[in-house]
């Protein structure tokens, strides 16, 4: 979830939502002249969740990450210098387009975990393709530094660039394939694929629509800009009932089939091979992580 950093109220509030990460922002969220109490207000948030660890090690808040500004950007030492501390998990970088500027992040923030006494890589890199030639690069990218832990779909910047209508249609369908490259290129790298926003807030439905597309493209998560999108985006993205009845019989049926010395599996009149067998393990391991099995 974005949340303003300049805004300290609702960093504290978004500290205890059951969103899985917050994305306190300094970069478009935040006008210019804002900027710098932006970064005071996360480098405090950032202290107290550090402080308040040392008399409760189990305090748990969403995954704790930063927006930057962007790489060239005279700004970018600045955010570092501000944000990179105990307490911050990870930087969302913007406007990411080669190779290149992975490896400019990668030696500031080097530096500035040295600076802060942070352990050396432990800061992790959530990357934001935002134009033509960072889909195109996405692959890449993503598999260029093991800082990298995902791509995050930057649409608003992208359909810009595209010269895409002001309004969207139905489920994002223009961005379809865009969309689609990304999680594409995620996956290739094994890194998560963390889908754009639903800017419609009163559109709770059309939200609805989208996260579940997004997951039928190969997202993991998608963005959201407001508290009142939690349930949907972990709804769309948490196994459900039918999901989970139907994976535990697939792997019944396999265990009886193997259990028989029988070559073929069949189940419900098809047979069952080894990706379908091993993406039902898998929906078995999210929802037990979940705690929903």
């Amino acid at each position: 979830m974005f949340v303003p950093g300049e805004h300290r109220r609702m960093i504290d509030k978004a500290f205890t939502l059951h969103a899985d990460a917050m994305m306190m922002d300094i970069e478009d969220g935040v006008a210019p002249a804002e900027k710098e109490n932006a970064r005071r207000q996360i480098a405090a948030s950032l202290d107290w969740f550090a402080d308040h660890l040392k008399s409760e090690p189990n305090y748990r808040t969403p995954a704790r990450y930063v927006r930057v500004n962007a790489v060239g950007s005279e700004r970018l030492i600045d955010d570092f210098k501000a944000v990179v501390r105990p307490g911050l998990e990870g930087l969302v970088v913007p406007k990411v387009d080669s190779i290149a500027q992975i490896r400019i992040v990668e030696d500031e923030l080097g530096r500035a975990e040295v600076a802060r006494h942070v352990p050396g890589g432990s800061v992790k890199l959530l990357i934001a393709i935002e134009s033509p030639i960072g889909l195109f690069n996405a692959y890449a990218i993503a598999s260029s530094s093991p800082r990298i832990v995902g791509l995050i779909f930057g649409a608003e910047d992208f359909t810009r660039e595209m010269n895409l209508p002001v309004r969207r249609e139905a489920e994002a369908v223009d961005l379809i394939y865009a969309r689609s490259a990304i999680a594409t290129a995620a996956a290739a790298a094994h890194v998560q694929a963390v889908d754009g926003v639903w800017v419609d807030l009163k559109d709770l439905e059309g939200l609805k629509r989208f996260a579940r597309q997004a997951r039928r493209l190969g997202m993991t998560g998608i963005s959201i800009i407001h508290p009142s999108q939690i349930d949907e985006a972990n709804a769309a993205f948490t196994p459900s009932p039918e999901d989970i009845a139907y994976a535990r019989e697939v792997l019944q049926a396999f265990d009886e089939a193997r259990a028989r010395g029988a070559g073929a599996i069949a189940f419900r009149g098809q047979l069952l091979d080894y990706p379908i067998v091993d993406r039902a393990r898998a929906t078995m391991a999210l929802a037990q992580s979940l705690g929903v099995a």
